[in-house]
């Protein structure tokens, strides 16, 4: 069986070393030429060791300053329920104030697998809007929605994030304009993050990610809106909340 690349070694033995205590929470370690002479190895494998434990979040690095033990990052739970996600008051009230930054496309022609979760043809137009959440200032979900411009063409919900509604969500928009939603149908899939997705959620190419496929649909099955929605492993863990109906004898 071949041995782990050589920087794969080392970052697991500072691991544990850092586990075992011997560098505190907000201590520096000891530079990387010291490392490198002290595991017998240069200093390019002690710089990939260093950037892998960044990466996982363990190590921070400080520009002029060196690299540190970080203090654990708290991993949120996102409750997805058919009461939506939480209000904003309810996220101030936790001290974590949420917020977003969303660009929409217009007239964008759908991909072959978006029109197929829409029920339309390849290359109907869509509007197509990114949105990046954020919470205590850190970005915690991405999100690519498209809603057919069959449905929402001449209304003042086209724009989701402009408008009378702007910001209230799909089911709230759609009402609006006389379209009641029904159903919402979620697919979570793990994944790894893209080069783009890390860049824009601040962690590592490769990292852990859920990936939630959602369609939602109104009264009659139309699909009226889908979304990939990417949430990173290492800022959320997720849970699904269902409600049982109480019938009475």
């Amino acid at each position: 069986m071949p041995r782990p690349a050589p920087y794969l070694e080392v970052a697991d033995a500072l691991h544990a070393r850092i586990l075992a205590g011997e560098w505190r929470i907000g201590e520096r370690l000891p530079s990387r030429a010291r490392l490198a002479e002290e595991y017998g190895v240069g200093r390019n494998v002690t710089q990939r060791a260093v950037d892998r434990l960044i990466t996982e979040g363990l190590l921070e690095g400080r520009a002029g300053s060196g690299t540190y033990v970080r203090v654990p990052r708290e991993r949120l739970l996102m409750v997805r329920s058919r009461h939506g996600a939480p209000s904003l008051a309810a996220m101030k009230e936790r001290g974590r104030a949420g917020a977003w930054d969303a660009h929409s496309e217009v007239r964008v022609p759908a991909p072959a697998a978006i029109a197929e979760r829409l029920a339309i043809g390849p290359g109907d137009l869509c509007v197509n809007t990114h949105y990046e959440f954020l919470a205590d200032g850190q970005p915690v979900q991405l999100s690519d929605s498209w809603e057919p411009m069959a449905v929402t063409d001449g209304t003042p919900i086209m724009l989701p994030e402009e408008g009378p509604l702007a910001g209230k969500g799909v089911v709230e928009r759609m009402r609006s304009i006389g379209v009641d939603i029904e159903t919402v149908i979620e697919l979570p899939r793990p994944a790894r993050a893209t080069r783009e997705q890390a860049n824009l959620l601040g962690i590592g190419v490769g990292d852990l990610v859920l990936r939630i496929e959602r369609t939602i649909y109104d009264t009659d099955r139309r699909p009226v809106e889908t979304a990939d929605i990417v949430i990173p492993d290492v800022r959320r863990e997720v849970a699904y909340e269902f409600a049982v109906e109480r019938h009475g004898k």
